[in-house]
């Protein structure tokens, strides 16, 4: 079969796909939700509830999803879900209240959670340590992508039919890419297309965690890596980051609606720019890390944490959201908001990824995105109640002090990983004689 020249990233470029199509599916509510709350009669306290509703089922999925993908392959496993979340989306255009919105999406959160663990463990397979915070950042774009078509293409359907038709062309797309996914993905090992030099590049590049053959390395249970010091440094940070991006994901067209009063197509016009600037910063801060890792003589793993710190103190700008008149400074301030989640995000990403092996990265990923999204569901909830009460600005500034929080954490419990006993290589009785110390 042809050999294709750098394969690794024609890999990353299908997960990227997924990932677009995955935030399409999730965006598609908060796109749509004026027209919603108008025709089926939902109130914002509602809304909040069905927004709520996918984030606690996201979350509580996220472990096993990840289980289940570190368990089955991330080929299979991630099939299974896409197909899943593909359905449930279409099926959302069926609902007739909020009670049965609130199912949809529901059902939506537990099949979009292999998302991110897929991604995270394709990459650890695909990629060598220096090159992979660059892969994260750019399948990490996939969120904000779909985030941004999500405006235009949901209000495209509403003006030629009807929110329920922005539902199934997303339900559609993603079982299109389903199918690609299956006939063209596959782990390195298997990959007929890989060239011999790019597979012993990937190899040689890679921790002993990720490049030991299979059954090298005892798996940690996930009481294991729940007993963690490096589980809590991701963990904590992602319970208090994680409401930020959801805020922005949920709420941005309807703050743009009701506290700026934009029309639908201005909402349209604008409402994608800040997810534009958080595409930038997955790709900055993606390069990001081995620059710093190249030029200021840092641990990979400190180059982590100097990114999240960085993106952390972006945040400055929408905590300012509210000192502003203008709505379309308030979108730029937004922008900057975007730009700085992303950035962050995709270097906690990476550091889970240098921290645990690929028969476990998954597994973990999945673990500190189901706290990250718990915290995020009840930011929401309270978002939900005090937004009517104490308006978005103070809401904005409390996430931006939230996330300085996170990055404090993951700089003082983050640590580079070593070989504990439970990871100690497994040798064969006949050849501990011959095993050179270590």
């Amino acid at each position: 079969m042809r050999k294709i020249k750098g394969l690794r990233w024609w890999m990353v470029s299908l997960i990227t796909t997924g990932l677009i199509v995955n935030y399409l599916a999730r965006n598609t509510l908060s796109v749509a939700a004026p027209s919603m709350m108008s025709e089926l009669g939902i109130t914002t306290e509602q809304y909040a509830h069905i927004v709520v509703a996918w984030q606690v089922c996201y979350a509580l999925m996220q472990p096993i999803a990840g289980y289940i993908v570190d368990a089955v392959g991330t080929k299979i496993g991630f099939a299974v879900f896409a197909l899943a979340w593909s359905l449930v989306c279409a099926g959302a255009a069926l609902a007739t209240g909020w009670g049965s919105l609130a199912a949809f999406r529901g059902m939506l959160g537990a099949s979009e959670a292999a998302g991110i663990p897929s991604g995270v463990k394709a990459v650890s397979e695909w990629f060598p340590a220096k090159e992979r915070s660059v892969a994260i950042g750019w399948f990490n774009i996939g969120s904000s992508v779909g985030a941004l078509l999500a405006p235009p293409l949901v209000v495209w359907a509403m003006l030629h039919g009807s929110w329920e038709w922005a539902f199934v062309i997303v339900g559609v797309l993603g079982i299109v890419w389903t199918t690609v996914w299956v006939l063209f993905y596959q782990s390195p090992a298997r990959h007929k297309s890989l060239s011999d030099d790019e597979r012993q590049y990937i190899v040689q590049g890679q921790e002993v965690q990720h490049s030991a053959p299979t059954g090298t390395f005892k798996k940690q249970r996930w009481t294991q890596l729940l007993a963690s010091r490096n589980f809590w440094a991701v963990g904590l940070p992602r319970i208090l980051s994680e409401p930020a991006w959801q805020t922005f994901n949920a709420w941005i067209p309807l703050y743009m609606m009701t506290e700026r009063h934009m029309n639908l197509k201005e909402v349209a016009m604008f409402a994608w720019l800040p997810f534009l600037a958080a595409d930038i910063g997955c790709v900055l801060g993606g390069y990001l890390s081995p620059w710093a890792h190249k030029h200021l003589g840092l641990s990979l793993l400190n180059s982590r944490k100097l990114v999240v710190v960085f993106g952390a103190l972006c945040m400055v700008g929408p905590a300012c959201v509210g000192l502003v008149a203008s709505p379309y400074t308030a979108i730029a301030l937004l922008c900057v908001g975007g730009f700085a989640h992303q950035t962050l995000s995709g270097a906690l990403y990476s550091a889970t990824s240098d921290m645990f092996g690929r028969h476990e990265v998954a597994t973990a990923t999945g673990m500190a995105g189901m706290m990250g999204y718990l915290g995020a569901a009840a930011f929401t909830a309270l978002f939900g109640i005090l937004v009517t009460k104490i308006g978005y600005s103070p809401l904005f500034m409390l996430l931006a002090a939230m996330d300085v929080v996170a990055a404090v954490l993951l700089c003082f419990l983050a640590r580079q990983r070593k070989h504990t006993p439970e990871l100690t290589l497994i040798t064969p009785p006949h050849a501990a004689a011959d095993a050179p110390a270590r």
